[in-house]
């Protein structure tokens, strides 16, 4: 009963157009956000943070920006690990060369170096789609692969190719801690999630959404398909690319090439898919649905175990993870094929309705 619109009039086309248009949705998020700023601060431990509160806040960026490429445009991508790469990269060659430089210039410049790089992996899209392009893409990540390896200018002449970095600092502030990083990488993504938000809702995004319908019928109603498909790839590569320094530089300080692969790249794509195409909260759902799911399937199964009077081995706690996890994965697309942002949105037009059918 709670959950409805009743007496909540739109007087102007501004009010229409706000993001949330119940006021519902805008005091949940309110309270979501000081939760997340000041509840959990509060009560979660180092481990916490480390191991799931920062993994999930830098994936769930990244996912944001694979999101806008595959669900808003329609563009399949397998090489949103090279992306992560190249930021990651990008922003460690800018504080190493340029005495004095600050944390987040350094990480907006990451990112437009990513941006670059995507729109160069992106020009095959004008003559290609499907899994054609996914090829295509997927050579960024070799590409990636082998210059950062290879061309010793990148890691600063390192002979391992392993970079580090340290005393991250922002606005005098040091960035040392697990809660300062947490902060700061929640900091982040609600900037880049609400401009993003506001880009999907815009002519932008309205033009990523035909494309993704039908290019061909975009381009009768005057939509550029080249300037919509390489500005999807620009948008998406920056935000991965942020996401991709804080990675390095935030959850893991000390990193090689090995740590941007394909893995991730598939990873990023899971989310997108489970949480939901085209939806800014599936990006959310979905990097929690990657990222906690094992860590709670790796603590709950040696309980289980533990329960019914055996034990199991590491090994086979690993190989379980793995079983449940695909299945799980599997069963999700076969319930709701359009991701878990599909069954929010469910259950959010059952309370608006309730208790009447329809």
């Amino acid at each position: 009963m709670f959950y409805r619109e009743n007496g909540q009039f739109k007087t102007s086309y501004r009010a229409d157009q706000q993001i949330f248009t119940i006021r519902q949705d805008k005091i949940a998020i309110l309270v979501l956000i000081a939760a997340a700023f000041l509840v959990v601060p509060m009560f979660a431990s180092d481990y916490f943070y480390r191991a799931i509160l920062i993994p999930l806040v830098i994936m769930s960026l990244a996912a944001l920006g694979v999101n806008i490429l595959v669900g808003y445009c329609g563009q399949i991508s397998l090489g949103s690990g090279a992306f992560m790469a190249v930021g990651a990269y990008g922003a460690y060659n800018f504080i190493v060369r340029i005495p004095g430089m600050p944390l987040i210039p350094a990480l907006i410049l990451g990112g437009l170096c990513a941006t670059f790089f995507g729109i160069l992996f992106g020009l095959p899209s004008l003559r290609v789609k499907g899994l054609y392009l996914a090829v295509a893409t997927l050579a960024a990540q070799f590409f990636s692969d082998w210059m950062f390896l290879r061309i010793k200018w990148f890691t600063n002449n390192s002979p391992s190719g392993s970079v580090s970095v340290s005393d991250l600092q922002v606005f005098g502030m040091a960035i040392d801690s697990a809660q300062s990083k947490y902060l700061f990488c929640l900091s982040v993504l609600v900037v880049l999630a609400l401009l993003a938000k506001n880009l999907v809702r815009g002519a932008i995004g309205r033009e990523w959404m035909a494309i993704r319908d039908m290019d061909v019928a975009a381009s009768v109603i005057g939509i550029r398909p080249m300037y919509a498909k390489l500005s999807a790839f620009a948008v998406s590569s920056f935000i991965v690319g942020v996401a991709g320094a804080l990675w390095a530089f935030v959850h893991l300080s000390a990193w090689e090439p090995a740590a941007f692969s394909v893995d991730i790249s598939f990873k990023l794509l899971f989310m997108v898919i489970i949480g939901g195409l085209g939806s800014i909260m599936g990006s959310f759902f979905g990097a929690a649905f990657i990222v906690v799911l094992p860590i709670f399937l790796s603590l709950l199964l040696p309980a289980l175990a533990n329960l019914f009077g055996f034990e199991i081995s590491t090994a086979g706690v690993s190989h379980a993870e793995f079983i449940i996890f695909g299945g799980l994965i599997v069963w999700f697309l076969i319930v709701e094929p359009h991701g878990l942002a599909k069954l929010w949105s469910i259950g959010k037009q059952k309370m608006r309705v309730w208790p009447f059918p329809h």
